[in-house]
């Protein structure tokens, strides 16, 4: 019948489709297989792990060694008190070596600390030497000789000689007027000094903040200090140009 013959026909289309439609199927799940493959053999690929990394806190809090946050006490009574706590806390040889290495510690960051502000960091100086005009104060001041930086060494000479000369009024005499001439002189040499200094820092730094009176002051009490006890130390030598 035509109904029948139409059935046929549609079940032979279908089993001519099938095995096409298989082979392509198994060519789509075969190149998805492949492209998993590839990812899971390059190295950029990482496997997961299956749970999240857990974070440093948790795992504190599971091995029992969470600390609770450092606060500084507020007072010296809980200072004392807390001083106390961690020396119970400790055995005696414990405590002893604790306290040394504190000690070292701190003589250590004393000492390099003291190096850097000899050589002129500025992280390190103290207010009265910062800033580059400062800087420029003592390099010129370094970098010249004056009657002024005779002035200690000899004042004490002189005040020796007045003491040993307590018996000969005469040498005590002589000595005090030498003393008197001395500060005289740098007296003068020292408001030349800050008007140079002063004339100097200006034409260099326009922007200068710092006045008139506390340059030369600074420049002068320079001056007046023996050259291996000037802080922080000298970075030019006598001559060098600046």
């Amino acid at each position: 019948m035509p109904w029948k013959k139409q059935e046929t026909v549609a079940d032979s289309a279908e089993d001519q489709a099938s095995p096409q439609d298989a082979n392509a199927s198994a060519e789509v799940d075969s190149d998805a297989d492949g492209g998993v493959t590839k990812e899971k053999n390059s190295k950029a690929f990482t496997p997961k792990k299956g749970k999240a990394t857990p974070k440093r806190n948790e795992q504190e809090r599971k091995h029992g060694v969470r600390r609770s946050a450092y606060t500084a006490p507020a007072t010296p009574g809980e200072a004392r008190k807390q001083r106390k706590e961690l020396k119970a806390s400790m055995s005696k040889e414990e405590y002893k070596a604790m306290k040394q290495r504190k000690k070292d510690e701190a003589n250590r960051e004393r000492r390099r600390a003291n190096q850097r502000m000899m050589a002129g960091d500025e992280d390190y100086l103290m207010d009265r030497d910062k800033g580059p005009e400062k800087r420029f104060v003592r390099d010129w001041i370094d970098s010249r000789r004056y009657m002024m930086n005779f002035f200690l060494p000899l004042a004490l000479l002189v005040i020796v000689i007045m003491i040993f000369g307590m018996s000969n009024p005469n040498i005590a005499n002589l000595a005090s007027l030498v003393m008197m001439v001395v500060f005289l002189i740098m007296i003068g040499e020292g408001i030349w000094l800050g008007r140079r200094i002063n004339r100097e820092v200006n034409e260099r730094f326009p922007n200068n903040p710092h006045g008139k009176f506390s340059l030369g002051l600074y420049a002068f009490t320079r001056a007046t200090m023996i050259r291996r006890l000037r802080t922080p130390a000298p970075q030019k030598q006598i001559g060098d140009s600046v």
